[in-house]
């Protein structure tokens, strides 16, 4: 029995695009949207996003700090921050600061710095400071002041919108079908979305043929194979 021919497919990773045309509104993200949309018009200029994994914090606040020339970095890192400089940047995003339990005295000096110099400070997290796990009182009411804003995960329309995205940023083009047969299979979630058109699009270049629903439902099918695992 011959086998389909394969070619040999170059790593050639697409890094994922956080531009502001890259960012697609849904219901799910609007209002989030909107809020970082209100910049410099934030009440107390620190604001917190929060939302699952995958749900596109990353990339909204990404958008933000390019057009607020903020300084980025994550909670976990603060230790080994010039926070003065954080400071005098004018604008600072922390990233994944549920992990800020293990940098406590650092955050609240860099908030306490934040509101001396007037700069503004987003954050982003999967839960309410309240979850953190935090012992410092002065911090865990600092965080409580600032205004909160939760993005969701990513709906049906969002998800297949970003689905389509994806491939045609990889020039692949891709029959709606295929889509519909991808996102009812997958977990809601960007991440998701970019793992599995990632992998499809490995696929159709091994192959040397155009993505069919067979292809993604074997893909798909590795896929559930490697997590039952």
């Amino acid at each position: 029995m011959s086998r389909e021919p394969r070619q040999i497919p170059l790593e050639l990773p697409l890094t994922p695009r956080f531009g502001r045309e890259d960012f697609l509104v849904s219901p799910s993200n609007e209002e989030a949207w909107s809020l970082f949309e209100r910049w410099p018009d934030w009440p107390g200029k620190m604001l917190l996003l929060v939302g699952p994994a995958g749900a596109g914090k990353s990339h909204l606040s990404a958008v933000w700090a390019k057009h607020a020339g903020a300084r980025s970095l994550t909670a976990a890192s603060l230790p080994v921050a010039n926070l003065l400089a954080l400071a005098q940047s004018g604008a600072v995003l922390v990233e994944d600061a549920d992990s800020a339990a293990t940098a406590e005295n650092q955050f609240f000096h860099l908030i306490n710095l934040m509101r001396e110099t007037g700069g503004f400070l987003a954050i982003t997290a999967h839960q309410r400071p309240d979850l953190w796990g935090l012992s410092t009182p002065d911090l865990l009411s600092r965080l409580r002041l600032a205004p909160v804003v939760e993005i969701a995960a990513p709906d049906d329309a969002l998800v297949r919108a970003v689905l389509v995205k994806l491939f045609i940023d990889r020039q692949l083009n891709v029959d709606t079908s295929v889509i519909e047969f991808i996102a009812l299979r997958i977990e809601r979630s960007l991440d998701a979305a970019r793992k599995i058109v990632e992998l499809i699009d490995r696929e159709a270049l091994a192959r040397g043929r155009p993505v069919t629903r067979p292809m993604a439902g074997e893909v798909l099918a590795r896929l559930e194979n490697l997590a039952a695992d």
